[in-house]
């Protein structure tokens, strides 16, 4: 295989309908759009097969873009399993008059090949060519049993009308505007809805000025099907003395049987609420009041220490992007 098939990158300018409501910034559900996009084009010219996005972790948006900025998403393999592909994803993003380019955010995902029936399907061996490359599929596999124990933790948790805490709920048909190659909704899109629910929520907590800083644990149950009836469920399960965390919960199915929806992505998003100088301010401390609220609380404290045990990328690697070195 062409030493050069496990990387590409992606340019274009954010538009102004990527903006946040405000229309300064570009949506964090924009910028997940992206990464899925560029690591699903990365994890597809690997395996030379159809694939599907399985998990996405630990996005932190360090930087806004702003509409007209020009944006490269850089997407390369870091790992390989039997059938599934790690890709770090580094998006940059730079005034088109200094093209000076700074990281705004990077993340890892996992992509699975599948053939057309639907089934897993073998991938090529990734072997690291670089002492960055080396030290990069190292943190990947080192990920994978954190990744385990963080979803097993998520899957644990049940979120009940027990709990007290301020929820929205959003509702709607996947249309075919969505579709991707295999006929159901793109993972990027499943991850701009849970950015919109989770910010409807955060906007009701605080103010107009929440901003998202942090997606992570992004599990993909299953896909969704054009036509599906799905419903976003957004709860704010913990308070900071600056930042909202939100569980973020995405069920779909026949919209002939509402009632027997099945979960299908996971998620748990960190927004704060930015002011007009840019840092975040107090927000309201969260009341636990039942159980669950306290439960899900300490749920919410425990996925952070978690994250944190997350290893780093080489920074080498990240400053070079998905570009060649």
């Amino acid at each position: 295989m062409d030493t050069r098939a496990d990387r590409i990158t992606l340019q274009f300018f954010a538009e102004p309908m990527d903006a946040a409501v405000g229309g300064q910034t570009v949506a964090a559900g924009s910028v997940l759009e992206w990464i899925d996009k560029a690591g699903y084009a990365c994890a597809v010219g690997w395996s030379a097969s159809y694939c599907v996005t399985a998990y996405v972790g630990n996005v932190h948006f360090t930087r806004p873009i702003a509409p007209g900025d020009l944006v490269q998403a850089h997407a390369r393999i870091v790992h390989t399993g039997r059938t599934s592909m790690q890709v770090l994803v580094v998006v940059e993003a730079a005034s088109p008059r200094t093209r000076e380019f700074s990281i705004a955010t990077h993340c890892i995902l996992v992509f699975v090949a599948v053939d057309e029936n639907g089934a897993s399907t073998p991938v090529p061996l990734w072997e690291p060519s670089t002492e960055d490359e080396r030290s990069a599929r190292s943190s990947a596999e080192r990920r994978v049993a954190l990744r385990g124990i963080i979803r097993e933790a998520m899957h644990a948790e049940s979120y009940t009308e027990a709990g007290t805490a301020p929820r929205t709920v959003f509702r709607f048909l996947a249309s075919p505007s969505v579709v991707n190659w295999g006929g159901n909704v793109h993972g990027g899109t499943v991850m701009r809805w849970i950015d919109e629910t989770a910010y409807a929520c955060a906007v009701g907590w605080s103010s107009e000025n929440a901003v998202a800083v942090y997606s992570g644990g992004i599990q993909f149950a299953r896909p969704i099907a054009i036509g599906d009836l799905v419903e976003v469920t957004a709860r704010l399960i913990h308070t900071g003395e600056r930042s909202m965390h939100m569980a973020v919960h995405v069920r779909a199915g026949s919209a002939r049987r509402p009632s027997e929806l099945e979960l299908t992505t996971t998620c748990m998003s960190v927004f704060v609420d930015r002011g007009e100088t840019g840092r975040a301010l107090p927000v309201p401390a969260l009341t636990l009041d039942s159980d669950e609220d306290r439960r899900l609380d300490e749920h919410a404290v425990e996925l952070a220490r978690l994250r944190r045990r997350v290893p780093p990328m080489p920074d080498s690697l990240l400053a070079l992007g998905g570009r060649e070195g």
